[in-house]
Parts: C-alpha cells; structure tokens; sequence
C-alpha cells in the first residue's frame, strides 16, 4: 500500500486536514504557542510525508517476512511497531529542529508541541497500518475467492476430460470388442471384464466432484482400468503397481494416476515384440511416481496434455505443491506429491 502513486496526494489532504482542525480548534492559541501558520502547516506536512515514506522503505522486508510466516496478525503488529518507532524519532528529531533551532524555544517550552505532534504522528502511523492492514487481508480474500474460482473452473475441465476419456466412443468401442471377443471364448472371463468395467464407472460416479482421494480409493479404481487395458493389449502391456499399505491414508488428486496411465499409452507404441512398460511406485521424498519407457508414436491425440496440464495446476491450487515431470531419451517420469488433510 504504502507505494501508492497517489500517496502524495493522500498525505496532503491529510495534513491540510489536521492543520484546518488545529487552526478552527484554536489549538495553538489555547495552549499558547507562537508559531507562523506556514512553519506549522510544513511541520505537520513533513511528519506526515516521513512517517509514511519511512514505512514505504521497509514494508519491502516485511513483505517477504509475511510470505514465509503462517502468523500474518504477528507480522502485521510487527510491521506497525516498527512503524511507531521511527514515527516517534522522526517527530522528536524535527519538533527539536523547529522549536530550538529556528525558534530558539527553551526545553520547556517545546514540550507541548513535542507532545502535540506525537499525538498526531502516532495516531497517522495507527491510521496509514490499519489502512495497510485492511488492503493485505482485501487482498488475501480476493486471491483465495480467484483461486477457489480457478480451481472449480480446472475441477469441471478435469471432471470433463476425465468423462471423455473414459466414456469417449474409442475407449467403449475397444472395451466392447474385448467383451465380444471374450463372449466368443469364455464367458467367465467375459463377467469377470463386465464386473471391472462397471468398478470404472462406479468409480466416476462416485468420485468426479471431490478435490482429494486417498491412495486406497485411487488404487481400487486403478486396478481395474489396469485389468480392460491389459485384455486388450495383452503381453504388449506391463504395468507394476508398488504401494506400500501405510500410504495408502495419503491423498492425491481424483484420477491422476488413471490420467498418467493413460498418457503413456496414448503416446507410446505398444506391441508384443515392443511392450510399454510402466511402473507405480512409492518414492522416498513422499510421493508417487508413474514411470515408463519411452517409445514415441509420430502422431498424437494432444488430450492428455491437457490432462497433464490439469494434474499440475489442480495439485498447485489444492496444495501449493508441484508436480515433477522429467523426460530423457530413454524415459518419461511424473511425481505426485502425496497429500494429507489438514
């Protein structure tokens, strides 16, 4: 706040405001101080305009103190006292300067302006802080009211995506076939496709509108998308999945891991003789990563870009963490963080 470009004219109003006050409330008469109407007008100017410009100088430090602290009060009150001491060495150092020195008022007799101007000087430095109070949290509420806008605009564009590639005409068309196909040979096997397809589905239903899943749920959606996909690609598919039980309480996003599957097998060749292998696994620094080969097609359905793209901003808007994507010529590495509830 305090490097406002209209902080000029805000700190003239307000000393041409309090010296109109002064005069219509005869201060100076009633306590009998004999001082030019334009030394007292630039006495308050000057308090006015250093108090101000002197929190301008170091409201730098304490915005970088107030990023890192969770307290935001304890910084702001910090802020404010920090403020109060230069303002009182500010007053004290230019009452003495213009009583003493351009008056030659004795000690005595530059009490009661010093006293005045204190008065003054404190209750502008509690005015400018609580206004520079009153923006921050402003501004606090309107950045979470367009981050909370944002992410239910990325959640409709995720839950959409994740409807689309799941209900698209290609990934029924495909499962259809593997069911006819099963139907055709054996018919355990076909209600055992039927049972998991449905636990996809259910899945869906069930999950679309949440912000977090824990890992169990996840995993239980996972297994059986993993089982379609490996009815229909056969041995030109590996997927490993290596979670520990005891993560099982952390959260992640709805479908991400589904997402990331889905990204590598959009984008890779997959063949018996050049099989796409991908593996779920826990990592040390607490979270889980989807890893596999890379064997890249020419050309590309770009969905699953987006898809990617929705993972990382969802994970940055929840959270405030972010998503690791590392690509090198031999693999393609994603890390989600692992979250918890607060």
């Amino acid at each position: 706040m305090f490097a406002n470009k209209y902080r000029y004219v805000f700190i003239l109003v307000l000393a041409s405001y309090t010296y109109l006050n002064t005069v219509l409330c005869e201060v100076y008469k009633y306590f009998n101080i004999p001082i030019e109407w334009y030394v007292a007008f630039a006495t308050i100017t000057i308090i006015t305009l250093l108090i101000w410009e002197s929190s301008r100088l170091i409201e730098p430090v304490f915005k970088k103190l107030i990023n890192r602290q969770k307290n935001k009060i304890k910084t702001l009150v910090l802020f404010f006292i920090t403020g109060s001491l230069f303002t009182t060495l500010i007053t004290i150092g230019l009452v003495f300067f213009v009583s003493m020195g351009l008056h030659n008022y004795s000690f005595k007799q530059t009490i009661i302006p010093l006293k005045l101007n204190l008065i003054y000087a404190w209750l502008a430095n509690l005015l400018f802080h609580l206004l520079n109070a009153i923006k921050f949290y402003f501004t606090e509420y309107k950045t979470k009211w367009m981050e909370a806008e944002e992410l239910k605009r990325i959640s409709a564009q995720a839950e959409l995506q994740l409807v689309k590639s799941q209900i698209n005409p290609h990934f029924l068309f495909n499962n259809l076939n593997v069911l006819s196909a099963l139907i055709m040979k054996n018919n355990e096997e076909a209600n055992k496709f039927i049972e998991e397809f449905s636990k996809v589905y259910r899945y869906i239903l069930n999950n679309h509108d949440k912000e977090l899943v824990d890992i169990k749920t996840e995993l239980e959606f996972i297994k059986p998308y993993i089982f379609l996909l490996q009815k229909r690609f056969a041995e030109g598919l590996d997927i490993t999945i290596e979670v520990p039980e005891a993560y099982e309480k952390f959260y992640v996003i709805p479908a991400s891991l589904q997402m990331l599957i889905e990204n590598a097998i959009k984008h890779n060749v997959i063949s018996k003789t050049k099989p796409l292998h991908i593996d779920v696994h826990i990592n040390g620094n607490n979270t889980i990563v989807v890893s596999n080969n890379l064997q890249l097609r020419q050309s590309v359905d770009n969905s699953t870009q987006i898809g990617l793209a929705n993972i990382i901003k969802r994970y940055q808007l929840v959270s405030g963490k972010n998503v690791m994507v590392k690509n090198d010529s031999a693999d393609c590495t994603v890390a989600l963080p692992l979250l918890t509830l607060n």
